[in-house]
């Protein structure tokens, strides 16, 4: 069976939606980027088990898969945009009910829109052929799928900073153990968890 991950950025104290008085990711996707050359790598060590991603719509729509396609163009030898490539690789599944197939085909290669039932389109991806799956989405995505009980792994990437305010990914589901698969902090002030959900 193949594994759904969340990656997902977060403050110190839990919040992940974007504080726009206070820049506090370490880095907010653009060319420049404060990690460092142990945490690049490990990030495209994650990727290359990756061949599905799934999607949000507003993660879709707001350029997600456009803006890793022109970094996969622009920085073609930089061996820290290999994922990058891989998203481009990638199939890539966008999960909506508002966005219709046929106004999507024409954008992006390799990637389709599933609606319908939330778990049962993710266990059935989950079921099928192929590597690991990553997701990306905003807190109300990602709280759907903690909800529901479809991610099998979570990579917190902790940012230095704590913004005492905002969204967050765990409000929805209710109590839950995790198991600790790994911790490493970086030298540019990042601190990744890895978690399982436990049962």
């Amino acid at each position: 069976m193949r594994k759904l991950i969340l990656q997902m950025q977060m403050s110190v104290d839990g919040f992940v939606g974007a504080n726009e008085d206070h820049p506090w990711q370490l880095w907010e996707w653009g060319d420049e980027s404060a990690w460092d050359d142990a945490l690049k790598q490990d990030f495209n060590a994650v990727f290359a088990g990756i061949d599905t991603i799934l999607l949000s719509r507003k993660m879709a729509q707001e350029g997600y898969l456009t803006h890793w396609g022109n970094a996969a163009k622009k920085f073609p030898r930089d061996p820290f945009y290999a994922f990058a490539q891989r998203v481009v690789d990638a199939r890539k599944v966008v999960l909506s009910d508002k966005l219709k197939q046929s106004a999507w085909e024409p954008a992006w290669e390799r990637t389709r829109v599933a609606s319908g039932d939330l778990p049962r389109e993710v266990n059935a991806l989950k079921a099928g052929e192929g590597g690991d799956m990553a997701v990306f989405g905003g807190a109300g995505f990602a709280s759907a799928l903690i909800a529901a009980g479809l991610v099998d792994a979570f990579q917190l990437f902790i940012n230095p900073a704590v913004l005492g305010a905002g969204r967050r990914i765990f409000d929805q589901g209710g109590f839950q153990n995790l198991r600790l698969l790994g911790s490493k902090a970086y030298a540019c002030g990042m601190v990744v968890n890895r978690y399982a959900p436990v049962g």
